[in-house]
């Protein structure tokens, strides 16, 4: 290691508080320190490339290096580098992004509220439940129901609504009326000989359940991602939304799709509603709406909620939320010449003309030793590492298999992401058939790896 190495990582550990870290294992062990891309690379200070096969988080849809959004914010800072949209105050940057997302939205919305990341749009998102419940008179009505597994932020809400232990535990979350029903894993919660359809109906069932023990009149809203990111990229099984989605129309549920990861080509389609058929009467976007060159993030909702604040604001004298960062010009026309990028290029297209090589480039691992499942759906997918092929079972997380896979896959220059024991695949969408080919290549090399160690560790058998 150079000693340009050694100072940075001292100098991180010094002073840096990292998000979801082990802080223990970081001052024992040092960070990857980054300091350039390119395309779908990145490369560490020794000058080490890396291919970011998670496109940072989920994010970087453009890769890196992409001048056309570097000259749009340059062009925008000079112009007008920042104001604000509260107070009857507008500028045309917002102006221009806010029609462009209704316009490309595929189902009716009316309004679009700028946050500053998803964490942010799903807490806005809470509010405007609530908000809106209590303008139509329905005060009682303002438990949302998100599901296990599911993944909308870390703020005390946002956190909330996600049902994964770590943004819980000691954060005293979560918090009132925020329920969770059940993770739509097949593949893991499935009984014996159950179909993907007969299991769509138990969980739908299981949701009506929730809805009649606790009040319909009681429960507002129902969150969830098209495909469930940070909880394992777990697809939804056949006819799962159909079914859910009569169940909150029955008992007039409104019906929140989070598309921060699945927005903006991810699945093969513009959003992830699209790929699944679904309806929803609030949207949160953010990641790939700038290609995480800024931040950025939207609320969009529909007529019916928008007349609702509308009115209440009317009779109250203001709609008192908002940050001051909102809309930012800067992050506003970076976003648009973002999305000028995906018409421009067909993105979407491209997404669906690279989806086959992707599937197959997971599929080729379905049959080792170590991998019960492979999933995915355009260009995002995971490998579920096992114990046991046959009958399921998990490593102990103790063991951190998954992270072993993903260090050892690091090693051989690719970045990845473990969760649990499911290793998660996002490249950026600009990724060519070699690239996303070389990327599995190396993850090839990394599972032999881990195959070997878990051998060695006694963990198992993977003859």
């Amino acid at each position: 290691m150079t000693q340009l190495s050694n100072s940075a990582s001292a100098r991180d550990i010094a002073y840096h508080l990292h998000p979801y870290t082990n802080a223990v294992k970081l001052e024992a062990e040092g960070p990857l320190v980054l300091t350039e891309g390119k395309g779908v690379y990145v490369y560490d200070e020794n000058g080490k490339p890396y291919i970011e096969g998670m496109a940072g988080l989920w994010c970087t849809s453009l890769g890196f290096g992409e001048e056309r959004l570097v000259e749009a914010a340059t062009r925008q800072l000079r112009k007008l580098p920042y104001y604000h949209t509260f107070t009857f105050k507008s500028h045309d940057t917002a102006i221009d992004l806010a029609e462009k997302l209704i316009g490309l939205a595929p189902v009716p919305m009316s309004k679009v509220f700028f946050t500053n990341s998803g964490s942010e749009a799903n807490d806005t998102v809470v509010k405007l439940v609530w908000y809106y419940n209590n303008a139509i008179g329905r005060p009682e009505k303002k438990k949302i129901i998100a599901r296990l597994k599911g993944y909308h932020g870390v703020t005390v809400a946002a956190a909330s609504l996600t049902g994964l232990p770590y943004n819980h535990i000691d954060f005293d979350l979560p918090i009132a009326n925020i329920l969770h029903t059940d993770c739509p894993h097949h593949y893991r919660f499935g009984l014996p000989g159950e179909s993907e359809e007969d299991f769509a109906s138990r969980m739908a069932a299981n949701l009506e359940k929730l809805i009649l023990d606790e009040g319909p009149d009681t429960v507002a809203a129902f969150i969830a991602e098209p495909v469930q990111g940070a909880g394992g990229v777990i697809i939804p099984p056949r006819t799962y939304f159909e079914k859910i989605q009569a169940v909150l129309k029955k008992y007039d549920i409104l019906f929140i799709a989070d598309e921060v990861i699945t927005g903006f080509g991810r699945t093969g389609s513009m959003f992830g509603i699209e790929t699944y058929g679904l309806k929803p009467d609030i949207i949160s976007v953010a990641k790939q709406l700038s290609s995480a060159y800024l931040p950025i993030a939207a609320v969009m909702i529909n007529e019916k909620v928008y007349q609702a604040i509308r009115d209440n604001s009317g009779k109250l004298g203001t709609f008192g939320h908002g940050f001051t960062y909102s809309g930012h010009p800067a992050s506003v026309a970076v976003a648009l010449e973002t999305l000028k990028i995906y018409e421009e290029r067909d993105i979407v297209a491209q997404v669906r003309r690279l989806a086959p090589v992707f599937q197959e480039g997971l599929q080729r691992f379905a049959d080792h030793p170590l991998v019960g499942e492979v999933r995915g759906v355009g260009l995002v997918g995971a490998i579920e590492l096992v114990k046991d092929k046959a009958t399921k079972e998990s490593f102990d997380p103790k063991q951190a298999v998954g992270s072993y896979a993903v260090g050892r896959a690091q090693e051989h220059g690719v970045i990845l992401r473990a969760i649990v024991d499911s290793v998660a695949f996002c490249p950026p969408l600009i990724a060519t058939e070699a690239e996303i080919t070389d990327m599995f290549d190396r993850f090839g090399r990394a599972l032999d790896d881990t195959a070997t160690w878990v051998q060695d560790q006694g963990l198992r058998s993977v003859a």
